[in-house]
C-alpha cells in the first residue's frame, strides 16, 4: 500500500531532526586561531643581522611546550600579527592539537630578513670571526635568543621542512644548539650537482629549472612575497616546442631576461656545467658530522626533484656521525606529497591506503613526542621504513638497502629479450639506433609546458615504438621480483659522435588483459567523437630512469669528448627503489639517448652545449653491446620471495 504525503513528510521531518541531532553531537571542528597568538620579531644573529621569525605560542599556558621550527626561503606570510597562518607550520592536526610552538623563519636574504641570500648557503666548519655565518650558526642564534625570551616552553625544539626547507632543516643540525633534540630533513636538497634539482648524470634538468627560475628570483629585502607566483609568457602550451625553438640554453636565459627579467640564479646553473667548486662547497652531505639531534629524513620514491637528497642524507649522517638517532622513510609520494594529501594514489597507480596518513599518524607525530616530550611510541619506529610499490605494503627494515639483499644482474639479449641469465655468445653482438637532437625524445606522451608530478609513474607506450628507443623486456614473470636500493645500469657501448647521453628506464609493464577496477565507466552519448583512453591492461609504468652525459663518464669534474665507434664501459646511476614486479607482470628496461625537456639536449658533439649552434645538433648512431665479453644490463638487489 502507498504511502501517503503526510506520512512521507513525517518520516523526512523525523531523518532531518536525527541528522540534526548527530550533527549536535559531534564536536566542534578544530580551529587553531582559537589556541594560539601570533608574534613577530627580528631576531638577531652573530653578525648584527636580523632574521624576520614568526611564532605561534598556545593560548593555555598551564604546561610547557616544545619548539617546532621551520627556517624557509619562501616566506613566512602571512605576515602581521593579525594575519594567521599556524596551519602552514603543522605537519598535521595533531601537532596542533598536541600543543606546539611554531616557529618560521625567513633565512637571510629572503622576504622580511636581512643579509644576502645565498643558495645552497656554503656551510663553514671554521668559525674564526662573527662574519663567518652560515645555517647552522643563524639557526643556533637564533634558538638561543627564542629560548631567552619565549613563554612557556619546555627547553626542547624540533626542525623540520620540505625541500629547500629540508635543506635548512639538514644543515641546521651540524655543531647545532643543545636544545635541538630532533630534525625531520624531508625531500632535502643535499647536493645540486649530483641528483638533486640541477643536474642528474652530468646533464641539465631543463624543464624543472627553467620553470622554476621564472619565479624565484634575487629580493632587496625586506619586501612582502608576490600576491602570486609570476607568471611567464611562454606563447605555447606545448614546452616540447618551446624549448626547441629556443634552439640551445644561452637563448633560454636571454629569452628569461627578455621576458621575466634576468635571473643570475639561473644564469649560475649554466654558467656552472661540471662539479666545479661551486657546487662542491654547496654540497652539505660531507659536513653532516656531530650530528646530535635524533635525525627522520622522509622522502618520497616519486619526487621528480629532490629524490637522492633523502638517501644521501641518510647515508652520511650514518656514516659520518655514526652514534645518531638516524632513520629514514620513503613513501610512495610525489615531491612533499605526504602532506597535505592522502596519498592513496599517483595518476593511474594505485596505493590502495591512506599511505600519507598513515606516515603522519605512525611515524612523524610519534617522532617528535618521543625526543621533544619524551612520550614512548606504540611501536618502535624502524631504522627505514619503506613503502614498497606493486604490492602496495609498508617494510620496516633495520637497514637501507636491506641486508638480506643478494645482487644480481639483469642481462639485455638478442631480440629485445631481458633476462637474469647471463649471454651466451661468443662474438661480439649489438643493438643500435640513429639519436637526432633536432627530434628529440620526448619524456611522457602528452604536451605540457612543467614536469607533471604523474611523470614519473607515466605510461611508456609511446616511447616503446619509437626507432631511437631500445626496447628490452623479460618473459611474463611466474612470481613477484623485489627490487630495492640502487640500481646501477651498467653498459657497454659507443657512439658516431663525440658526446652522448644514455638514458635507462626501468618498467613495470601490466598484464594486457588487466581491467580497470571496478570496470570502465560508461559514457553519456555524445554526438562529438570522444577522445580515447588508453587501456590500464599492458600500461608500461616508468619505475625509474636517469641519464649518463658521456663526456662525464670517467668524471663529473673534467669532461671528455667520447672517440667515434670506441667502445667503452658506461655506469648509469638509477636512484633506488623498493617496488615488487607483480607475477603476470614483465620487467622492461628502455636506453634512449634523449629525454627532452626533461634533460637539455645533448647536441653530441663536443661542444660547450649552453652555446651549441644549430649546425653543432647532429645525429649519431649509438650502439649498445651484449654478448659474453661485453654484457650489458643492470646491476640490481633482489629479495627473496615472500
Amino acid at each position: 500500500m502507498p504511502l501517503s504525503r503526510a506520512t512521507l513528510l513525517l518520516l523526512t521531518l523525523a531523518a532531518s531532526a536525527a541528522q540534526a541531532a548527530d550533527e549536535d553531537n559531534k564536536p566542534p571542528a578544530y580551529e587553531p586561531r582559537e589556541h594560539y597568538t601570533k608574534y613577530e620579531y627580528r631576531v638577531p644573529v652573530r653578525d648584527g643581522k636580523k632574521l624576520f621569525t614568526a611564532v605561534y605560542i598556545p593560548k593555555d599556558q598551564s604546561r610547557r611546550y616544545p619548539l617546532l621550527m621551520v627556517r624557509t626561503p619562501y616566506g613566512c606570510g602571512p605576515y602581521g600579527v593579525d594575519r594567521d597562518g599556524v596551519k602552514r607550520l603543522a605537519p598535521s592536526e595533531d601537532f596542533l592539537k598536541a600543543g606546539y610552538i611554531f616557529v618560521c623563519q625567513d633565512v637571510r636574504g629572503r622576504h622580511q630578513s636581512d643579509g644576502e641570500f645565498i643558495e645552497m648557503t656554503p656551510h663553514k666548519p671554521a668559525k674564526k670571526t662573527a662574519a663567518d655565518v652560515d645555517e647552522s650558526s643563524d639557526t643556533h642564534d637564533s634558538v638561543q635568543w627564542l629560548l631567552e625570551r619565549l613563554p612557556g616552553h619546555n627547553g626542547r625544539v624540533g626542525l623540520w621542512g620540505i625541500s629547500y626547507p629540508g635543506f635548512y632543516s639538514a644543515a641546521s643540525i651540524i655543531d647545532s644548539h643543545p636544545a635541538i633534540k630532533a630534525a625531520s630533513p624531508q625531500a632535502p636538497v643535499a647536493d645540486l650537482f649530483k641528483g638533486d634539482d640541477s643536474y642528474h648524470g652530468g646533464a641539465f634538468m631543463l624543464a624543472a629549472n627553467f620553470g622554476f627560475y621564472t619565479g624565484f628570483k634575487p629580493q632587496q629585502t625586506p619586501v612582502l612575497p608576490p600576491k602570486q607566483w609570476p607568471q611567464f609568457d611562454w606563447g605555447t602550451q606545448d614546452g616540447y616546442e618551446f624549448y626547441l625553438q629556443q634552439g640551445n640554453l644561452d637563448n633560454l636565459a636571454r629569452r628569461l631576461a627578455r621576458d621575466g627579467g634576468p635571473n643570475p640564479y639561473f644564469d649560475t646553473q649554466l654558467e656552472h656545467d661540471r662539479y666545479d667548486e661551486f657546487w662542491k662547497s654547496r654540497a652539505i652531505t660531507p659536513h653532516l658530522k656531530n650530528i646530535r639531534a635524533a635525525v627522520l629524513t622522509v622522502g618520497g620514491w616519486f619526487d621528480a626533484e629532490d629524490l637522492a637528497g633523502p638517501f644521501n642524507t641518510f647515508r652520511a649522517i650514518a656514516k659520518q656521525s655514526p652514534s645518531t638517532d638516524n632513520r629514514l622513510v620513503i613513501g610512495p609520494w610525489v615531491h612533499g606529497g605526504w602532506v597535505g594529501a592522502p596519498g592513496r594514489q599517483l595518476g593511474r597507480v594505485q596505493f590502495q591506503q591512506p599511505t600519507a596518513e598513515q606516515f603522519q599518524k605512525d611515524v612523524l607525530f610519534p617522532f617528535f613526542e618521543q625526543h621533544l616530550r619524551e612520550v614512548t611510541p606504540k611501536a618502535p619506529i624502524a631504522k627505514a621504513t619503506v613503502f614498497e610499490t606493486g604490492t602496495n605494503v609498508w617494510r620496516r627494515y633495520d637497514a637501507w638497502p636491506p641486508q638480506q639483499a643478494q645482487p644480481r644482474t639483469l642481462y639485455f639479449a638478442a631480440g629485445g629479450k631481458l633476462s637474469f641469465t647471463p649471454p651466451q655468445v661468443g662474438q661480439p653482438e649489438f643493438d643500435s639506433w640513429i639519436s637526432d637532437p633536432n627530434k628529440p625524445v620526448p619524456f611522457v606522451g602528452y604536451a605540457t609546458l612543467d614536469v607533471p608530478q604523474e611523470y614519473m609513474v607515466s605510461d611508456q607506450r609511446f616511447a616503446a615504438t619509437r626507432p631511437d628507443v631500445l626496447t628490452y623486456r623479460s618473459e611474463v614473470l611466474e612470481e613477484d621480483v623485489t627490487i630495492v636500493g640502487p640500481i646501477v645500469a651498467r653498459l657497454f657501448a659507443s657512439t658516431s659522435g663525440t658526446d652522448a647521453d644514455w638514458v635507462v628506464k626501468l618498467i613495470d609493464v601490466y598484464p594486457p588483459e588487466l581491467e580497470e577496477e571496478g570496470g570502465r565507466k560508461r559514457k553519456s552519448r555524445s554526438e562529438d567523437v570522444e577522445p580515447p583512453e588508453s587501456p590500464i591492461g599492458g600500461y608500461q609504468q616508468l619505475v625509474r630512469g636517469d641519464p649518463l652525459r658521456g663526456r662525464f663518464r670517467n668524471s663529473f669534474e673534467t669532461p671528455q669528448a667520447m672517440v667515434p665507434g670506441q667502445v667503452e664501459e658506461l655506469r648509469v646511476e638509477l636512484q633506488d627503489i623498493n617496488h615488487s614486479f607483480r607475477r603476470g607482470h614483465r620487467i622492461m628496461v628502455q636506453v634512449q639517448s634523449s629525454w627532452f625537456p626533461l634533460v637539455d639536449r645533448n647536441p653530441q658533439t663536443f661542444v660547450p652545449i649552453r652555446s651549441a649552434r644549430p649546425q653543432d645538433f647532429q645525429a649519431a648512431t649509438q650502439r649498445l653491446y651484449r654478448w659474453q665479453g661485453q654484457a650489458s644490463g643492470l646491476e640490481v638487489k633482489l629479495l627473496s620471495p615472500r
